[in-house]
């Protein structure tokens, strides 16, 4: 089996930079939808909201990066163009959301979303012992649960 420079399998590893390339994609599309709910958001809650989606978004942004640069590390090309980012995306797109309720439920949809693609990166890694990958989806995969947690509770207690 022929390996590539971190000691990783090539033709598993090409199959993986395509996986993440996916999650790049579904990511970029998660972002601009919070950019979206963040500039558009109304009512009561705006002023909380407003924050919690920036720092949603911002967090995302680093997010985008780390998968880009793994791909790289990994041998790949990352995703860059919109028309590439619409091909792959598995999310529902948000468009001219200004309710709160609204806007969280499309979190809470994105993140799960997100966390299907994650896992089967997380098993696909797992396999060729890819732990750079591993842990980075871990640490994803963990965070996103916590946000669908925290965003049911608020859309619980807004009902």
């Amino acid at each position: 089996m022929k390996t590539n420079i971190l000691g990783l399998p090539v033709k598993e590893s090409e199959l993986l930079v395509k996986e993440l390339n996916v999650l790049l994609a579904n990511f970029q599309v998660y972002y601009q939808n919070l950019r979206g709910i963040h500039w558009n958001i109304r009512g009561k809650r705006f002023f909380d909201l407003h924050v919690k989606f920036e720092e949603l978004y911002t967090d995302s942004q680093l997010k985008i990066d780390m998968i880009a640069e793994r791909v790289l590390t990994i041998g790949g090309t990352p995703l860059h163009t919109f028309e590439d980012y619409i091909k792959n995306n598995k999310l529902t797109v948000g468009k001219n959301i200004s309710n709160d309720e609204k806007a969280v439920q499309l979190i809470v949809n994105s993140l799960s979303d997100l966390l299907k693609i994650e896992r089967e990166i997380l098993n696909k890694s797992n396999e060729i012992n890819d732990e750079g990958t591993n842990s980075m989806m871990s640490d994803f995969i963990s965070e996103q649960e916590k946000t669908i947690w925290m965003m049911n509770a608020w859309l619980d207690e807004s009902l």
